[in-house]
């Protein structure tokens, strides 16, 4: 009986020391994996780094579940490969990111990037980068793309102002039998969820490269110095809060954001990338950042060039009517108070019309005497004035009868302060007024500006926008 009992127990004590074993071997063989796997993508980042202007696309093919790229917790998990040019040695002001695939009409992406270059002075191109996403799976197709980007742009890649990269096909979730929201045919539903992935990897590649970024298509043409208007426009909004600034009224052309909101916007694209087109994400995006308005700003500095679309080849003719190829000369309009005793009609208050976003001021019918008034916060030199009233829908409601009048010499308190004389620079023809030169024909610094209405109206004013440049600062 005692032999019996001694070899049970030796047989329990094999048993349970196989497991352990068996256990130690697992947890030993999983830490080898990992081991081997993270030295191999060590080893390919590395080799990422080292390579400059242009290689053979032969991607190491990684295997990953698109579920575990939703995960909310920072950037994405995705080894980029360079295609051209390096990681930037140094943060930019603003990143220029474009996406682009093989089209079966007409390519438009070298003249898109040269148009950005070619628009910008030699001090806006230090605080640019530019990045490229060659987003098709045709590797013939990326090959040539980057010989030619890499021959007319090697200049730009060699000073780190550009940088084209790829993503490998096996971080892309299955693009097959997706929903077939808003009876898109499933070719279509295909072709705008890939879209959205393709943005979502730009977006996480870009997310620390820049303080701003700003979204292209790979078929743009730019205004002159855009960068410049960009800085300008953000400054103006210093101290106010927004998700979207957007320079273009097409799709998903010139909106601009800051970098530290791309993580959450590419998490957000890859989330419901088969739900419905980019732009309209785009919308949704800023929506539930609170940020209810579109704040969209004239003229426009991005302007759509392509007559094929990247889609089947077909015809797209959509056009910004308010872009502008010369439209560095955006307005000072330094701080101010804005007051007016008219019949402000609605929530369109006086704030609307001194300003280049796409709002107005309305009033009900004014009488004699009544004014639109500014209250510069500091004494300026002023050089230009541009005021436009109406709009293209209600052309009628302008101001057929008016002046417009700076003054010195202000009295009051910071509620209530108003200027005690005044000088008339002018009247408004058919609604609108315009000078130049003021700096030579008003000898004071000009403390206030006001639009005095000098003859009663049936119809309503719209005043659409005031613009002001100022001259060098007056010494105080």
């Amino acid at each position: 009986r005692h032999n019996l009992k001694y070899f049970d127990k030796m047989r329990c004590l094999r048993k349970r020391s196989a497991v352990s074993f068996l256990g130690i071997l697992v947890v030993c063989l999983l830490f080898m994996n990992l081991y081997i796997e993270d030295g191999y993508v060590l080893e390919g980042d590395k080799q990422l780094i080292r390579e400059t202007a242009t290689h053979q696309l032969n991607p190491e093919r990684y295997v990953h579940s698109f579920k575990d790229l939703s995960n909310f917790s920072g950037s994405i998990n995705i080894s980029y490969r360079y295609l051209a040019g390096t990681p930037l040695p140094r943060k930019r002001y603003l990143t220029i990111g474009l996406s682009s695939v093989k089209r079966k009409k007409g390519n438009y992406l070298l003249e898109t990037i040269k148009s950005i270059f070619e628009q910008s002075s030699y001090e806006e191109l230090k605080e640019i980068a530019v990045v490229v996403q060659l987003a098709d799976f045709d590797s013939a197709w990326c090959e040539g793309m980057v010989q030619d980007i890499s021959q007319k742009f090697a200049h730009h890649i060699i000073a780190g102002r550009l940088i084209v990269i790829h993503v490998p096909e096996d971080y892309y979730p299955v693009l097959d039998g997706l929903k077939r929201n808003y009876n898109d045919p499933e070719d279509r539903v295909k072709f705008r969820s890939k879209q959205n992935v393709d943005y979502a990897f730009l977006l996480n590649f870009c997310a620390n490269l820049s303080d701003y970024y700003v979204m292209l298509e790979d078929d743009v043409r730019c205004s002159k110095n855009f960068l410049t208007a960009v800085k300008k426009v953000v400054t103006s909004r210093e101290g106010s809060y927004w998700v979207t600034l957007e320079f273009s009224k097409l799709g998903y052309i010139g909106k601009l954001y800051h970098s530290h909101d791309l993580p959450r916007l590419a998490h957000f694209l890859l989330m419901f990338y088969q739900e419905m087109p980019c732009d309209w994400l785009l919308i949704h995006f800023r929506g539930l950042l609170a940020q209810k308005e579109v704040i969209r700003f004239k003229p426009s500095l991005f302007q759509h060039m392509g007559y094929y679309s990247s889609y089947k080849g077909a015809e797209n003719k959509l056009k910004d009517d308010d872009f502008e190829e010369e439209s560095f000369d955006i307005p000072d309009n330094p701080p101010a108070n804005l007051h007016t005793n008219m019949n402000v009609f609605e929530n369109y208050e006086a704030s609307k019309a001194y300003s280049s976003i796409d709002e107005y001021f309305w009033g009900k019918a004014p009488s004699t005497g009544d004014f639109y008034g500014i209250v510069f916060e500091k004494p300026i030199k002023i050089s230009k004035i541009k005021v436009v009233t109406g709009t293209e829908d209600r052309q009628n409601d302008i101001l057929h009868h008016g002046a417009l009048e700076v003054g010195e010499k202000i009295v009051g308190n910071k509620k209530g302060r108003q200027c005690t004389t005044y000088l008339r620079l002018g009247e408004f023809k058919n609604g609108n007024f315009e000078i130049t030169d003021v700096e030579h024909k008003v000898l004071f610094d000009i403390n206030c500006m006001r639009i005095l209405v000098t003859k009663s109206q049936k119809e309503w004013l719209i005043i659409r926008s005031i613009s002001v440049w100022t001259s060098q600062t007056p010494n105080q």
